[in-house]
């Protein structure tokens, strides 16, 4: 796998991706993906508690083939040992650069892949709805993304 980019990087891959897209696709995106840094947002730099903190609880987002035309299934999960939380819900490309809005529709809890809790999650408002700006997807294995609140992620395809 080739070397991660660093912030500094992907804030020029973001400015250019601004102007005129990241070109991604649906299918640049399936998979599963384990977050491996976080830049709190305006800084070039990651942030070294953060990001091992996410990776300990194995922090990951799972994107599969589209559950109806035009949506993807989603998946947010971390785990502790035997202690797993997943969300689970539905996004959808948005735009030319493009968003990956999502909604999380439902929580699940489980110990030792035993269901122990599930709930319906409430639908937010359509204005609020979370999302991932999109800025690049290499073919080595990585995804970097902007989040709603400010953000920086960067992902490796598990």
């Amino acid at each position: 796998m080739s070397t991660l980019p660093t912030g500094v990087e992907l804030l020029e891959q973001e400015r250019q991706v601004r102007q005129g897209g990241s070109g991604l696709t649906a299918p640049d995106l399936l998979g599963c993906w384990r977050l491996d840094q976080v830049w709190p947002k305006g800084s070039p730099r990651p942030s070294a508690f953060s990001g091992s903190l996410l990776r300990a609880v194995q922090a990951r987002l799972e994107i599969s083939a589209p559950v109806a035309e035009e949506e993807l299934s989603l998946t947010n999960a971390v785990t502790l040992g035997p202690l797993e939380l997943r969300f689970r819900g539905v996004g959808r490309l948005v735009g030319s650069r493009p968003l990956l809005q999502f909604s999380f529709q439902e929580l699940q809890l489980s110990l030792g892949g035993r269901l122990l809790l599930r709930r319906a999650l409430p639908e937010p408002a359509r204005q609020r709805l979370p999302f991932f700006a999109l800025i690049a997807r290499d073919p080595s294995g990585w995804l970097a993304a902007r989040g709603r609140g400010g953000g920086l992620a960067l992902w490796r395809l598990a």
